[in-house]
């Protein structure tokens, strides 16, 4: 089974989604994460009240496993499109550095070219400085004239040596034109290294990228496999143990039965009891008329029990789980919640909630309601009230014992087949179960 932490983390990535996780504060998000799958893992326990505990954290176990769903599928998504931007940038930075590689070897080629040139031409041109120097191609103007036999030989022997002098002119032209070349393609191919080397660098840090964007997108794909085999595993184990659930439903009904036979019967001792108040009122109200003398004051009106109870912890209240028909998600079938749920921390004292009687005292820490105390608060307001409180951790009264409004009657506790320490408190009218949060001051 999926370890909690996990679940508890992949619920929390299902409810920020990627742009919350980009954005928010990761330890506030977590911490809201962890107090909202606290109310929701409050509240499953509270809804499934009254099953074997294994039941119901096997239920609870299949709805982390689902709520975790959504957000692993979404966080998969995430590392995916991560994967590919880490895997477009590598495309990218691999074709750049093609490019810059290409570059480099067309101005390695370049160089090389124009360094045999610049060779041959200063070979030339030493060779005929030689020359030169040796008298063997140089001809000077006086030569010209004294050497021509006409004008017209003197124009051609000229003309031919100031060709020959822009010719040697041109080459060295040339060849300062190829020195300054080949020296910007140097400086150029020194900046193409450079850019190289960083371009390498950037395709070790995208190739690094991309394979720790597919590890997380392996992850999490992972991550979903698992959630998936435990929740087809959770929901075969439930599926097979129905008929567990249908049974443990039928006891928590006969145990709600049989507690409402005893009101019942508390509630007709009390209309007895009332009935037998107002006839000895009535027959001394009688006496006393006939012996002349004023009757007895009749007792001060009793408030109705709804002004006079009070909420079992102290206030603020906060429902767990409310009164009302409940929907068992195992099964697909109702049952009727008598009371209402609060949130209490296990060993915190409960009060009563009006004076009166301890009717029972049921140390059951392994059934349905667990330990239990049950109060008769006899008439109030014309009507007979019964309060009851479940799961206590301990008890401070005893059957038989007269209580007052507030007195401690015992502690908050997880007996009985629930999952966590809460208050059930129940208030019953006349026989009938009601909703206590529609009473004042609760």
């Amino acid at each position: 089974m999926l370890r909690r932490g996990a679940l508890a983390l992949l619920v929390c990535l299902s409810l920020l989604g990627p742009a919350s996780l980009a954005q928010a504060d990761p330890r506030d998000d977590l911490v809201r994460q962890q107090q909202e799958n606290a109310q929701r893992r409050e509240k499953l326990q509270s809804d499934m009240e009254g099953l074997d505990q294994s039941l119901v954290e096997t239920h609870i176990a299949l709805e982390d496993a689902r709520a975790a769903l959504p957000g692993a599928e979404a966080a998969l998504a995430q590392a995916r499109a991560e994967l590919a931007a880490a895997e477009r940038e590598q495309e990218q930075v691999a074709g750049r550095l093609a490019v810059a590689e290409e570059e480099a070897r067309s101005l390695e080629a370049a160089i090389a070219e124009g360094g045999e040139k610049i060779a041959a031409t200063r070979s030339a041109m030493g060779e005929l400085a030689r020359s030169t120097y040796r008298g063997e191609n140089t001809v000077s103007t006086v030569e010209v004239v004294l050497d021509s036999a006409s004008t017209e030989e003197f124009l051609q022997g000229y003309a031919v040596r100031e060709t020959a002098v822009r010719a040697q002119t041109q080459v060295l032209d040339e060849l300062e034109t190829m020195a300054a070349v080949a020296e910007n393609q140097r400086t150029r191919q020194d900046a193409v290294t450079v850019r190289i080397g960083e371009l390498k660098a950037e395709a070790d840090l995208a190739v690094a990228a991309a394979d720790e964007a597919r590890a997380a997108a392996e992850q999490h794909a992972a991550q979903i496999r698992q959630l998936e085999s435990e929740m087809a595993t959770l929901a075969a184990a439930l599926e097979g143990q129905k008929d567990d659930v249908s049974g443990q439903i039928a006891g928590l009904q006969a145990e709600n039965a049989q507690l409402g036979a005893e009101i019942a019967a508390i509630d007709e001792a009390n209309r007895r009891a009332e009935e037998e108040r107002k006839r000895k009122a009535a027959e001394e109200a009688a006496a006393a008329a006939r012996a002349g003398r004023a009757a007895p004051a009749p007792p001060a009106p009793q408030a109705s029990g709804a002004t006079m109870l009070i909420p079992p912890v102290p206030n603020p209240l906060f429902v767990t789980s409310g009164y009302g028909m409940r929907w068992y998600p195992i099964t697909g079938g109702y049952w009727m919640h008598l009371g209402v749920d609060l949130r209490s921390a296990c060993g915190n004292p409960q009060y009563a909630a009006a004076g009166g009687t301890v009717s029972a005292v049921k140390p059951h820490p392994n059934g349905t309601h667990g330990n239990q105390v049950i109060v008769n608060h006899g008439y109030l307001g014309g009507s007979s009230y019964v309060t009851v409180y479940n799961h206590l951790s301990r008890f401070a009264v005893r059957a038989g014992q007269q209580v007052s409004q507030g007195q401690v009657i015992g502690n908050t506790g997880q007996t009985g087949n629930v999952t966590g320490c809460h208050v059930h408190f129940e208030v019953w009218k006349n026989g009938r179960s009601l909703d206590p949060m529609g009473l004042p001051g609760f």
